[in-house]
């Protein structure tokens, strides 16, 4: 054996994963347990009516269908590429039903759960992974700003939109969506800094699905995610990601006490990407089949309907119509993106700036020159 292979085999692919000085994992916060059982936390109480139960229902089975049949229409060369959220459904519901209606979300590329609480066509959202526009939304009119593809820039954009909030009286928070990978990320941190320097009213809500694409959670942090605030000056909690009602009950709080001028706080959601990171990425070449199988015991629709045929909240007839419902979504999905018009090349100069500049101007006439040239142009 030589030298060179005897060394390679004594590096610790993950220094310090396995060391007993670790923290142990502390309890989450749920408030529905992974059987359907409720449960009440000392810290977060939660009255939810029989009617917004059926509706939180409602929510997680759409988007979960919605995310189904985006993966099929990518699988069929329809779509450039998609993120799956499958497995996050809880989180981004949760999430997105706590913001009032000031509030303004600031997603990364996998938000699709948080899209559908503000009103966003899921066609606007699927547009962009069709590659026809660059978000066919209106931030201002959903309070969701658009898809951010940057690791962790929307942090930024959130803390510096939560600061003018706060210098314009304005009852309102901003919610900044990250995940586990971006904790990594300068911007993050550069955010948290700022946000806690002004006590901005920013929740930054990081979905922990374990995965940074391949990188697991232990090759990032040695603490977790949430305790992470702490160094910043502001509180940060873990929640139970799979379980809505926890995601909702921390996320309101957090949200409130941003409003109410308490400054930030960081909310880490723990839970699994059943998933691909995205239809470009393979995961059985990192992580085990009997994973997988683990964290669908937890899985956070079946959580929910088991609660809601427990209690008598819901009935056949109501999951057979969200079923039927679903089904409508699907092939609305499915004709909407294969009947999309192409843009015209020139459309990428029209929504640049509120008004075109001299130098906008000039550079789409180049444009428009330079593609006449062409033969049979």
């Amino acid at each position: 054996m030589s030298v060179l292979s005897e060394t390679t085999e004594m590096v610790d692919p993950v220094p310090g994963a396995g060391a007993p000085h670790l923290p142990a994992q502390p309890d989450l916060v749920q408030l529905l347990t992974p059987e359907g059982e409720r449960v009440e936390h000392p810290d977060y109480s939660l009255e939810v009516s029989a009617d917004e139960l059926r509706a939180l229902y409602r929510d997680l089975t759409l988007v979960r269908r919605w995310d189904v049949e985006a993966t099929a229409l990518q699988r069929q060369g329809e779509l450039g590429l998609w993120a799956s959220l499958q497995g996050q459904e809880a989180a981004q519901v949760g999430a997105g039903r706590a913001m009032a209606e000031g509030d303004m979300a600031f997603p990364t590329y996998r938000e699709h759960g948080v899209a559908w609480t503000r009103g966003v066509d899921p066609l606007h959202v699927i547009s962009m992974f069709r590659g026809v526009d660059q978000g066919g939304w209106d931030p201002v009119a959903t309070g969701f700003n658009l898809y951010t593809v940057v690791i962790g820039a929307q942090t930024l954009h959130a803390t510096g939109y939560a600061m003018g909030l706060q210098r314009d009286g304005a009852d309102a928070a901003a919610l900044a969506f990250l995940g586990d990978g971006a904790t990594s990320q300068g911007e993050v941190n550069e955010a948290m800094v700022w946000a806690a320097t002004f006590s901005a009213p920013v929740v930054f809500f990081c979905q922990n699905n374990q995965y940074a694409i391949s990188a697991p959670i232990e090759r990032q942090s040695r603490v977790p995610l949430f305790q992470r605030a702490s160094g910043f000056g502001f509180p940060g909690v873990r929640v139970d990601g799979n379980d809505v009602l926890a995601v909702l009950a921390v996320t309101r709080a957090a949200l409130a006490a941003a409003r109410e001028g308490s400054g930030p706080t960081f909310i880490e959601a723990f839970t699994y990407r059943m998933g691909a990171h995205t239809t470009s990425d393979d995961p059985t070449r990192y992580r085990l089949a009997s994973e997988l199988e683990e964290w669908q015991l937890r899985d956070p629709i079946a959580r929910l309907k088991a609660h809601l045929s427990r209690t008598g909240t819901a009935d056949r007839a109501f999951f057979e119509a969200v079923d039927a419902e679903g089904d409508e979504l699907a092939a609305r999905i499915r004709t909407g993106t294969r009947e999309m018009p192409e843009p015209t090349g020139t459309e990428i100069f029209d929504h640049v700036y509120a008004e075109t500049t001299p130098e906008l101007a000039q550079q789409r006439a180049e444009f428009v020159e330079y593609h006449a040239s062409f033969e049979g142009a």
